[in-house]
């Protein structure tokens, strides 16, 4: 099927097969929709780059037929990218009231904010974007406004969960709207586009009013400072930690520019109404030890996040020690593991206790859908196709399983999988080009790219560069310089070798390159390449500066 007949197909470019950078698409006739434009972290495979954003290539190129993005909620997988990637979309933005907030800020720092136009949407509203017909139902998620999406085309309904879980007591904002899911479900539904995040863990969701008592109940037995790390956009979480503090007699301070800005964001939408305001990490060293909780962002070992330099003892206002509790009321993402067991370590190492939902505590829940949710979702959708998404390809086969278990026949796809919906089979047509960019700085940067390639060369092989002035005729005037940080000392006497042999070979350069600096420079690196050796057992990158005067 093509884009011309007519038909409806979907498309993940982020977050299928992979945890964060959810990008997916729809596809009716030739008109696209985009949902969802988030981040994602790297992980140990990829230490040069910290933030990354899915490769759009493919709908850029299609931007004058795409007909709009919708936003499901204001997490940072789902939300993050926008400001990274919409100059390269350039398309409207449909959101809730909050994730709306919370875009504009980010689009505010991108210097992005009186450009990019934004519709907003009521929770549980129906609107369109171009040909498609598009109906919010409020789910349950761990940030206010979470939104399924109900798809509505000529060739069927398909619905798109975003990320949800059943929770009958959030706290913050309403329950999973069940009953409006099953009305769907009668009408008929194609495709259930759904989260698997959490499907691998049986049995019913835990609710975040039980995290409250847990959390009350914990901070009222320690002493000293408290710390608790969430994450920034957990609005219900940083409200539980906020209350469960106000319970017990203790302030609450925030620390971490996001936790600020989603205090912010959340009030300005009439969330955390309960909690009194929250005091600044310059105010935390005024008030007594026994009576402060530090919400702290840096859950996820994050290397400029605070609560990493707080564990290295290198953050500006705050320090924990001896006598001082941090409590994780958060899970650890896939990837993340070396990072957050090193922050650990250097808590500990500094006196502080760290307390994590694995010492039996009821601290933390996860905002995802487990396999009971799952197979209720399924119940009151019943959908035709099962199409999993959200989720390493584990959670996809497992929640795959789970869905034929209920006779739904389910597709497994990849990013980049263009799977045909309607008309004819329901089946992978074709394949887009997919891939990821790394953020750096105000820039994007391909990870297969030549600047992200030398990066990665560096750091595990070192750099070498050497400066060699030359005279007219193409001879060296003086003595070439060698520099190789992070490869050779200054004084080492591997460094002296290599300088005085890359000397020996600059003199065997043969006349007809001299008078050439192209040539010159290319014979200059190959000698320098010689120089090295095989001693060192590495294979750095390598630049020669030639001066001509």
């Amino acid at each position: 099927m093509t884009e011309t007949d007519g038909g409806l197909a979907f498309l993940p470019l982020g977050g299928t097969g992979e945890i964060g950078m959810n990008l997916n698409l729809y596809r009716l006739g030739d008109t696209w929709l985009a949902v969802d434009c988030g981040i994602g972290f790297s992980g140990n495979d990829t230490p040069e780059a910290e933030i990354l954003v899915p490769d759009p290539t493919y709908i850029m190129e299609r931007r004058k037929k795409l007909a709009g993005l919708v936003i499901t909620h204001a997490h940072e997988d789902h939300i993050g990218a926008v400001a990274h990637l919409w100059t390269r979309l350039e398309c409207p933005i449909y959101a809730t009231p909050f994730a709306a907030t919370v875009l504009r800020r980010k689009l505010g720092e991108a210097r992005l904010d009186h450009i990019v136009p934004i519709h907003v949407v009521k929770c549980g509203g129906r609107f369109n974007v171009g040909p498609f017909d598009i109906e919010f139902i409020p789910v349950t998620h761990s940030v206010p406004e979470a939104q399924a999406m109900a798809i509505r085309t000529p060739h069927g309904t398909v619905v798109h969960t975003g990320d949800w879980k059943i929770d009958p007591t959030p706290l913050v904002g309403p329950p999973c709207d069940l009953e409006r899911l099953k009305q769907i479900g009668d009408e008929g539904v194609l495709g259930l586009v759904c989260d698997s995040t959490n499907v691998m863990s049986p049995g019913s969701s835990r609710s975040e009013a039980e995290v409250r008592v847990g959390l009350t109940e914990l901070l009222g037995t320690l002493k000293g400072r408290i710390a608790v790390t969430c994450f920034a956009s957990n609005v219900a979480r940083v409200e539980t930690i906020a209350m469960a503090a106000q319970a017990v007699g203790r302030k609450v301070v925030l620390v971490g520019r996001s936790l600020r800005n989603l205090d912010a964001a959340a009030r300005e939408c009439g969330y955390l109404a309960g909690v009194l305001p929250f005091f600044s990490e310059q105010e935390a060293n005024d008030l007594p030890d026994d009576q402060v909780v530090m919400i702290i962002t840096g859950s996820q070992g994050e290397p400029r996040a605070a609560l990493t330099r707080i564990a290295l003892d290198i953050h500006p206002n705050i320090a924990l020690g001896e006598g001082d509790t941090v409590i994780y009321s958060s899970r650890m993402i896939p990837g993340n593991e070396r990072a957050i067991m090193q922050v650990q370590d250097n808590l500990t190492r500094n006196g502080v206790r760290v307390v994590t939902d694995k010492d039996g505590y009821m601290i933390h829940c996860s905002g995802h859908a487990t396999s009971d949710d799952v197979r209720t979702m399924y119940d009151l959708i019943r959908p035709k196709y099962a199409i999993p998404t959200h989720g390493e390809w584990r959670h996809l086969t497992a929640h795959a399983a789970l869905a034929q278990e209920k006779g739904i026949a389910a597709i497994l796809l990849e990013d980049g999988d263009i799977l045909n919906l309607s008309p004819g089979n329901v089946e992978v047509i074709d394949t887009a080009p997919t891939g990821r960019l790394a953020v750096d700085g105000n820039r994007l940067l391909a990870m297969d790219g030549d600047v992200l390639s030398a990066r990665r060369k560096m750091l595990f092989n070192g750099l070498i560069i050497a400066s060699v002035a030359i005279d007219d005729e193409g001879y060296v005037i003086g003595e070439p310089k060698i520099s190789a940080p992070g490869l050779l000392e200054e004084d080492d006497p591997e460094s002296v070798r290599v300088r005085e042999e890359f000397a020996n070979a600059i003199d065997e350069i043969p006349d007809e390159l001299r008078g050439d600096d192209h040539a010159f420079h290319d014979a200059a690196k190959t000698a320098l390449r010689r120089a090295l050796g095989r001693k060192l057992q590495k294979r750095p990158l390598v630049d020669v500066h030639v001066l001509r005067v």
